[in-house]
């Protein structure tokens, strides 16, 4: 990837969520709600955050859970990434 997260930022990628509901009918991508658990794809060094150093508390791989529209959207080699800080995330999927 070409997208590198500075100070507390970290570059997210949603999960796959399923296109059709328990009953079969397939949703179209407008009626689609967006996900709030993504995976961590990149992790900044925690640094430069107001003249003081952040303790990154996710690693690459971890399953996160965050507000619904946090974030900045980003595109970057034909994939959608979404960067947000570390103090944005909720909670830690284990």
């Amino acid at each position: 990837m070409k997208l590198k997260p500075l100070g507390d930022k970290v570059i997210l990628r949603y999960q796959e969520t399923e296109e059709k509901t328990r009953s079969g009918l397939i949703l179209p991508d407008s009626a689609k709600e967006k996900p709030q658990e993504a995976v961590v794809v990149a992790v900044g060094d925690g640094t430069g955050c107001e003249r003081k150093n952040v303790q990154m508390q996710v690693k690459e791989g971890d399953r996160i859970i965050f507000p619904k529209y946090a974030g900045t959207e980003v595109k970057a080699e034909e994939k959608e990434y979404t960067i947000v800080s570390q103090k944005d995330i909720i909670a830690i999927v284990q």
